[in-house]
């Protein structure tokens, strides 16, 4: 494992985070627990020392988890971090609310890492309408958290303000090689390194979507020209830590496979090793996913829930499928099922569902334009057969 250094952080910190928000679940949707134990503690036997999680990542159970994950001595091995809901703020007192809760669901005080969550412009002016700088100063004051920071979703306007208008030790960014210019972006990456600030990196992969085994054949075409052979995983990652701005990439690992190939990459990826063909390969497949993909979303989920219970990010995922490999017959039954009621509890998720009520629009960090595009999701996914396809998929997993 290789580590890096934040201006502002004492210790060193890996340069791979183990993201808490996707980790492995059950049939019934909840945490497997003894499996995600598992994962995270072999990642930090193997270097990995910064956990990340939040208030809602799986319903609120993940904090609960990462605290089970830090007792039996790991307290003393790994950092935690977690973050206010910004949106579920009401009043200055309510903040100290929520980080009361979370210390107890962590079972540490304090709380390493703390972050001021999913900001942007209207959201920032509003929390600080709450005093919400007050609170930061008194929460690093009480000793109920080390390092203050705050993780973005907006323009790279609103991102300087946010950067200037507190003494922050760190910022979390979605970066990766299709967001070079999108949201904080490269030029976000530069602002806070030279505010002093460390930089973590979210959605390395898109939502996964970098990260296929089998990319379109399109980008497929583009890494065989490489002269060292590599995963689309590794390109990606690669491509992030090859920024020495960036302290740490964070990765939603919830399969053994993906934790064994993230610790490896993390073992020899420094910064500045991407040689200028490398790079110039890299752009070259940002370019044609770009040009292949038929929607901009991540898959962070933002915006769920949705009264209508659409699986928004789900349809977004596999129409991009569709888009990239042309399998609409595959396309249309794995829609049939995934959006189904299998998989939520009896709710369908489809998107012929949605009223086009817009509540969805305001949450998307992506500015995603959902209801349009849950219409275009309808056209090439749904059809009369669609409630075939999911009777299928039942018996084939004897339900």
């Amino acid at each position: 494992m290789l580590y890096r250094k934040m201006p502002k952080v004492k210790e060193p910190l890996s340069i791979l985070g183990f993201g808490c928000m996707r980790l492995p679940v059950k049939d019934n949707g909840k945490i497997d627990r003894p499996r995600a134990i598992a994962q995270i503690r072999h990642a930090i036997d193997n270097g990995v020392n910064y956990l990340d999680t939040a208030w809602p990542y799986h319903g609120g159970d993940s904090e609960r988890l990462v605290g089970e994950v830090l007792q039996d001595g790991y307290r003393d091995k790994a950092f935690a971090a977690t973050k206010l809901p910004s949106w579920m703020v009401k009043s200055r007192g309510h903040m100290d609310e929520f980080l009361d809760q979370q210390c107890l669901n962590l079972g540490i005080d304090p709380i390493d890492f703390y972050l001021v969550h999913n900001l942007a412009g209207p959201m920032w002016e509003r929390l600080k309408g709450m005093d919400v700088l007050d609170f930061i100063d008194q929460a690093r004051q009480s000793g109920r958290i080390r390092y203050a920071g705050f993780s973005f979703h907006g323009r790279i306007d609103d991102f300087k303000t946010i950067v200037d208008d507190y003494d922050w030790d760190f910022c979390q960014i979605q970066y990766n090689y299709l967001d070079e210019y999108h949201q904080a972006g490269t030029e976000g990456l530069m602002y806070a390194a030279q505010k002093h600030l460390g930089v973590i990196v979210m959605e390395p992969l898109r939502g996964g979507n970098l990260g296929i085994p089998q990319p379109p054949p399109e980008v497929a075409r583009i890494w065989e020209n490489a002269m060292e052979s590599r995963t689309p995983v590794e390109w990606a990652l690669r491509w992030v830590w090859d920024h020495p701005e960036v302290t740490m990439v964070l990765s939603g690992m919830n399969e053994e496979a993906h934790v064994a190939e993230n610790l490896n990459i993390a073992s020899s990826a420094f910064p500045n090793s991407l040689t200028l063909e490398e790079k110039n390969l890299v752009t070259q497949a940002a370019e044609t996913y770009r040009r292949l993909m038929a929607v901009n979303c991540t898959g962070c989920e933002y915006c769920k829930p949705c009264p209508e219970g659409v699986n928004i990010s789900g349809a977004f995922e596999i129409l991009n499928k569709l888009h990239l490999f042309k399998n609409e017959p595959e396309a249309r039954f794995m829609y049939a099922v995934r959006c189904g009621d299998i998989f939520s509890g009896g709710q369908m998720g489809y998107a012929s569902q949605c009223i086009q009520c817009g509540e969805c629009l305001d949450k998307c960090p992506q500015g995603i334009a959902i209801p349009d595009m849950l219409e275009q999701v309808v056209a090439d996914l749904e059809d009369d057969k669609t409630l075939e396809r999911l009777a299928m998929g039942k018996k084939m997993l004897n339900m």
